[in-house]
């Protein structure tokens, strides 16, 4: 547990947190997709990361967060907003990831990420936000539904 004096800040990415991004979003992949998911490639933040955050910094329909400790990054959000369409006639955002080191989990930072999170989606004119997590997953799932999010559908998949 980290020490409860320790002053992290939760703000924007920029350009120079790059690298803290993918830090955290490799820790995220071999902490979840990597022990859940055979078919995911964790390689992937260190491989693609960098270009897909540092796009992602200037576009102003995705929200890259980063939380900050003595200069660290220590936690992230990435959210992406959809489009309204014939289909889905609202406008939503998707909480595409989140990771918080294990050392500053239970210290209300995720928490803070996902109501960032949740007000850049109002501002941006969302009617909805959505998260996916491994149905394996169940301290991020208690964790989403407490922070305002619920089951809409279920995703079942098979190896072929």
């Amino acid at each position: 547990m980290s020490d409860q004096r320790q002053v992290v800040v939760v703000r924007r990415a920029e350009h120079q947190d790059v690298d803290g991004l993918v830090e955290c979003s490799s820790a995220l992949f071999a902490e979840d997709a990597g022990t859940r998911d055979p078919s995911i490639n964790i390689d992937w933040p260190r491989e693609h990361g960098p270009q897909r955050f540092a796009t992602g910094i200037d576009d102003p329909n995705r929200l890259l967060l980063v939380a900050t400790c003595e200069g660290a990054v220590v936690g992230h959000l990435v959210g992406a907003l959809g489009e309204a369409s014939a289909m889905k006639p609202v406008k939503f955002a998707t909480l595409v990831s989140m990771y918080v080191q294990p050392g500053f989990r239970r210290s209300r930072i995720g928490g803070r990420l996902v109501a960032e999170f949740s007000g850049w989606a109002k501002e941006s004119g969302a009617e909805a936000a959505e998260v996916t997590a491994y149905s394996s997953n169940a301290e991020a799932i208690k964790f989403y539904e407490r922070n305002g999010f619920a089951p809409q559908s279920v995703t079942l998949q098979t190896s072929l």
